[in-house]
């Protein structure tokens, strides 16, 4: 039985829609679980040392500066972050 143009091109549409969800079920499923965990126990770990999460938006060359500080000086964003914002604050 031969196919039609229509019906092979349908085909090979959906073999590859299942072959981009069949690649993407490991990021879900098994360690990407265990992260959300984490995540869980990490936001319980910050709000008992009374760490509320603040976000807001930088311009693109302050947070390249930013993370250069971090790396020279070996120290967390959020650490580096709290301290240019007290010492700004202080002034």
């Amino acid at each position: 039985m031969t196919m039609k143009k229509f019906e092979l091109e349908k085909r090979k549409a959906e073999k590859l829609h299942n072959d981009l969800g069949a690649a993407n079920a490991p990021a879900r499923f098994g360690q990407a679980a265990d992260k959300v965990l984490d995540k869980k126990e990490q936001r319980k770990l910050d709000q008992a040392k009374g760490l509320v999460p603040f976000a807001c938006k930088l311009n693109q060359d302050l947070v390249k500066q930013l993370h250069e500080a971090c790396a020279t000086r070996e120290v967390e964003m959020n650490d580096l972050l709290a301290e240019l914002i007290t010492q700004g604050l202080t002034k």
